[in-house]
């Protein structure tokens, strides 16, 4: 006791009050054996230039771990000793994002083809306890927050990490020792403070310091925790038993996360190459329920064959370097709830009003109030409202319909349906041909098409097809005849 108020007199730190940060290590070529031309030029070319202003940077995270066990990363990110006010100065297309968590986008290419490299600044390690505290969140207390930049709420989850700090401080504060490892692409070296590289070895996630601490500081690390092991269990990676023990009973911390940030973190679960393996996860877990409503409807229905179909589809593209939009898995997951919808009202209503009808109730009722739903709501929207399109083979309609924007993803959608027997696989078959056919072969096919049966009275004899009623022209120039006379 006199010594801790002796060193609290003379300023010294008290001997907890700082978590160990592990021993640096520095680990060669000729150790790790990362193959370097699985290294994306761009994030070469960022730890480059931010080297060569002077500044320390490396290529971080996932990537590394990616690396050291022979995959090429889909992702760079890059962490390093400057600022975001100095990351932006090096490069020409570079923007600062995030509140919580300031980070910098540095922009190559343009359109669809662009990259994005993720640059972070090292972040100090500071004890929750030490930070200043708000009673509400970030939408509640978003004024206070403003001039904040290390807060938490009353549960310890950390709401602003903007205080930067040494490297070896900003490794303790990652989540995974796999994930905690520093890679220079120009020296060749690794450097690590956790073990990672062991743990690599081992095929072991484990979480760096106590696991139901670090939950509770992040509940989203809960989610990534269930992706990592999805995405590496083909290569043999197990969630250390300490690092899991924590997960289930913790799922509630989520409820105190922004929905747009779970609504984000489902999508990553979903379209990362793995969702089938991920729900697989969540069942082992005993994490079926209780994460994000929209992800228990998703593992719900993963047996149904029509999800099945989707979820197998989108890790199929994954795989193969497609690209993959969230509208569409989403629409194949929901259009059980649209159809549902649709056919109950198209009793009372004409088709078309109950399709919209139908798709707005889903909208309120499962999607809700997320960042990005008018787009994603639009794409969905588009999506649905095609597939009574596609019934539609005459006239001038079928040429129009190949011409939309979202035609492809619509016909996917279609084409899916067919595949679990929604629609006859015939129907499918000749929109794809008539989509990559010239307007001559178009012409054809239409006229090729059966016409529609003509309805028949009980005695067999066809109903004589209505014609619409011609207007008489006005002799005086009147109005016409039934017409609204103006006021």
């Amino acid at each position: 006791m006199i010594k801790k108020m002796i060193d609290r007199l003379l300023g010294k730190p008290a001997a907890a009050s700082k978590p160990p940060f592990g021993k640096r290590r520095v680990i060669s070529e000729k150790e790790h054996r990362i193959d370097h031309t699985l290294v994306d030029d761009r994030a070469l070319n960022v730890v480059r230039t931010l080297q060569e202003r002077g500044f320390e940077a490396y290529i971080v995270g996932g990537a590394v771990r990616d690396l050291l066990v022979g995959l090429k990363p889909k992702d760079f990110d890059v962490a390093t000793n400057a600022t975001p006010e100095e990351v932006k100065a090096c490069f020409r297309r570079a923007f600062i994002i995030g509140r919580r968590f300031r980070i910098v986008h540095v922009v190559y290419g343009r359109g669809r083809e662009h990259e994005v490299i993720e640059v972070s600044t090292f972040r100090a390690y500071l004890d929750s306890n030490d930070a200043e505290q708000v009673s509400g969140n970030e939408r509640t207390s978003k004024k206070a927050l403003s001039n904040m930049t290390h807060a938490v709420d009353a549960s310890g989850r950390v709401l602003r990490d903007n205080v930067w700090g040494p490297q070896d401080e900003d490794a303790a504060r990652r989540d995974f020792t796999v994930n905690a490892m520093y890679y220079d692409p120009l020296t060749g070296d690794v450097i690590d403070y956790h073990h990672g590289l062991e743990d690599a070895k081992k095929r072991v996630l484990r979480m760096i310091g106590d696991p139901a601490t670090r939950y509770r500081e992040d509940p989203v690390r809960i989610i990534r925790a269930v992706r990592f092991a999805a995405k590496l269990n083909n290569l043999g990676f197990k969630i250390e038993p300490r690092t899991a023990k924590p997960l289930k009973a913790s799922v509630g911390l989520l409820a105190d996360v922004p929905q747009s940030r779970l609504f984000d973190e489902m999508l990553k679960l979903l379209q990362t190459g793995h969702a089938l393996a991920s729900i697989e996860q969540l069942k082992t877990l005993g994490m079926a329920r209780g994460i994000y409503p929209l992800l228990d409807v998703v593992v719900e229905r993963v047996d149904a064959d029509f999800v099945q179909a989707a979820l197998q589809d989108t890790d199929r593209r994954v795989g193969e370097g497609k690209p993959v939009a969230p509208s569409f898995l989403l629409a194949c997951v929901l259009w059980a709830d649209v159809r549902e919808g649709w056919h109950l009202r198209s009793a009372e209503m004409p088709a078309f009003p109950a399709l919209q009808e139908a798709i707005e109730d889903v909208f309120n009722a499962r999607i809700g109030d997320v960042s990005g739903r008018g787009k994603l709501a639009g794409d969905m929207r588009e999506i649905w409202t095609m597939q009574p399109r596609f019934d539609k083979r005459s006239g001038s309609a079928p040429f129009g319909l190949v011409e939309q924007a979202r035609f492809r993803a619509g016909f996917d959608f279609m084409r899916l349906r067919a595949e679990v027997g929604e629609v006859d696989e015939e129907l499918a078959d000749w929109w794809e041909t008539f989509s990559t056919a010239s307007d001559d072969t178009r012409v054809d096919m239409l006229q090729a098409v059966k016409p529609a049966p003509r309805a028949v009275r009980a005695d067999g004899t066809p109903v004589a097809r209505k014609r619409p009623r011609r207007r008489r022209k006005p002799a005086n120039g009147g109005p016409s005849s039934g017409g609204d006379v103006a006021a």
